[in-house]
């Protein structure tokens, strides 16, 4: 009997023969979940000139020193800085400019004091007097209520390196270096095929023995949440015919990647096999995972096929371990698999192959505590939506006995 691949050989094997996208100019308001195809360099500092940090008042600091409510310091008020303003005038010993968050610092201060440590009441925007007193009881250290420049980045600082994920933090950032592109990898686009005769759509009425398409559209929110353009194909049926053309049909859309569930197992009705030898090839269709032994990879006119069990668990665990990195290779993605580690809350029997169970995650101390979602049958879908994590069990370790520490991969972020 044949060995099954090891699962890790298997990912391995597959993003050896990957490539990631080119780059293409994207306007930054469409760049949230792309992926930075170099890295960006700052081209100004950021902010660009010292600015206040809060509403108040620009100080020279050493005047402060003595301050206190037994010894409250005055000092004329010389100019007021509303943001979006330049100082007039520079600050001498003994002065002092109202000035508002974000405005620039005027020369000679070193420090401002919130008004809330003044005895002046005001809200932004009131004026204030030129020449007028303003009473202030408590020290400030130089620096105190300054933004300097280049705090947040210098002129030629590395702030996204090649591979990172725009976020909105990202972006942001890139929008206050005043650049209204970047250069992103293309996304990967991925066609996704379903089959069965048993297979209806959503819109038609079920009838004796036949189930709902659900595996297009969980691996097609899967495909867009790793940062690929699904496309669904028309559900292929049990004829040779049917398949061939469907797959036909995917390929003539020139895809990066085609996936499909279910007509890979070793069930007379499996179809899809003896297409894929029409097609291309397949380099291996049998792994060592728990749930999902039955999936194939190959190339279809040299475009990668995942060749998916149909059952919606095993198509879901097997798309996260196996197809994930495949695409986020495609599209140049440094993301990782966030992985920690958990206890067994209860006693886990498994196979003998690596096993994926789908668990909740509770905190205990230091330390969180894994349990299981209920059955854990490859056909209850509801076990991966109650799923906080995948509990990685290893090979050959077919009883898992409570309080054993095990690594888990994060699906969601567990409740604390």
């Amino acid at each position: 009997m044949t060995s099954l691949l090891n699962v890790d050989r298997a990912i391995e094997l597959i993003l050896m023969g990957l490539e990631t996208k080119g780059p293409e100019h994207i306007g930054l308001t469409e760049a949230l979940g792309r992926v930075a195809a170099t890295d960006i360099i700052a081209p100004i500092n950021l902010p660009p000139f010292a600015n206040s940090a809060l509403d108040g008042f620009a100080v020279v600091a050493s005047d402060m020193s003595e301050a206190s409510e037994d010894n409250p310091i005055g000092l004329t008020i010389v100019m007021d800085i509303p943001a979006g303003s330049a100082p007039e005038q520079a600050i001498q010993r003994g002065e002092a400019a109202r000035i508002m968050t974000g405005a620039p610092m005027p020369e000679g201060a070193n420090a401002v004091v919130p008004v809330e440590d003044t005895n002046i009441d005001w809200e932004a925007g009131d004026p204030v007097t030129v020449g007028d007193k303003v009473i202030i009881t408590r020290p400030v250290k130089i620096g105190a209520g300054v933004r300097h420049v280049g705090e947040s980045a210098k002129a030629g600082d590395t702030i996204i390196t090649k591979g990172t994920i725009f976020r909105s933090a990202e972006i942001g950032m890139v929008a206050g270096l005043g650049m209204s592109d970047v250069l992103a990898t293309q996304q990967p686009r991925v066609t996704i095929i379903s089959s069965g005769d048993e297979l209806v759509p959503l819109h038609e009425p079920l009838t004796p023995g036949k189930i709902y398409d659900s595996n297009s559209y969980s691996l097609m929110t899967l495909v867009k949440e790793y940062g690929g353009i699904p496309t669904r194909m028309p559900v292929a049926r049990d004829t040779l015919e049917s398949v061939r053309g469907v797959f036909e049909g995917a390929l003539a859309g020139r895809p990066d990647m085609i996936i499909s569930s279910a007509g890979v197992s070793v069930g007379t009705a499996d179809l899809v096999r003896g297409v894929l030898s029409e097609l291309g090839s397949v380099d291996f269709w049998r792994i060592n995972l728990r749930p999902g032994k039955p999936l194939a990879f190959g190339h279809l006119r040299g475009v990668p096929f995942f060749g998916l069990p149909g059952n919606p668990v095993s198509a879901m665990v097997t798309f996260e371990v196996i197809v994930r990195p495949a695409l986020l290779k495609l599209s140049g993605s440094s993301d990782q698999d966030y992985y920690t580690t958990a206890v067994a809350g209860e006693r886990i029997t498994t196979d003998g192959r690596r096993s994926y169970e789908r668990v909740t995650l509770t905190r205990d101390g230091n330390q969180w505590v894994a349990h299981l979602t209920g059955t854990q049958s490859s056909g209850a879908l509801m076990s991966m939506v109650l799923a906080d994590a995948l509990m990685i069990v290893p090979e050959d370790m077919k009883v898992v006995e409570p309080g054993t520490m095990l690594p888990v991969k994060l699906l969601r972020q567990p409740r604390l």
